[in-house]
């Protein structure tokens, strides 16, 4: 007897341009071989807030995800939230930075740091802040 089994596969996505900024930061601070950690913490105008580091190796039981040779460490609960989010980075007059597309979230800072989750008190209000 067959059994056919759909495992739900958490990840993140990066862009092109993610995965070349994280290459290039790499390079800059003389560290080929860390990752990127994307972490999820409370806080922000919206309720949580999203936070990236670099580091040498994934903690125990971090998801490891590696794309185009960029490694992603993402600890259990923040892949809870971040699950099928796509990083990208996007540069501007204002200048660049990290843009995470969550599809979790059901509003988002105006600057978009920060978030709320359909379980997130307050979930259902507006997505505006006062972000710098």
């Amino acid at each position: 007897m067959d059994l056919l089994e759909q495992t739900n596969v958490e990840t993140i996505n990066l862009t092109d341009a993610a995965v070349n900024t994280v290459k290039g930061l790499l390079e800059q601070k003389e560290v080929p071989n860390h990752g990127l950690r994307v972490f999820v913490s409370g806080g922000g105008c919206s309720g949580m807030q999203y936070g990236m580091a670099l580091e040498a190796e994934p903690r125990p039981y971090d998801h490891v995800i590696e794309q185009d040779g960029v490694k992603v460490f993402v600890d259990p609960t923040s892949m809870m939230y971040l699950s099928n989010a796509t990083i990208d980075y996007e540069d501007s007059i204002m200048g660049g930075g990290f843009k995470i597309d969550n599809p979790n979230a059901v509003s988002s800072c105006g600057c978009g740091s920060s978030f709320k989750t359909e379980g997130t008190p307050g979930a259902a209000g507006g997505g505006s802040c006062g972000c710098g």
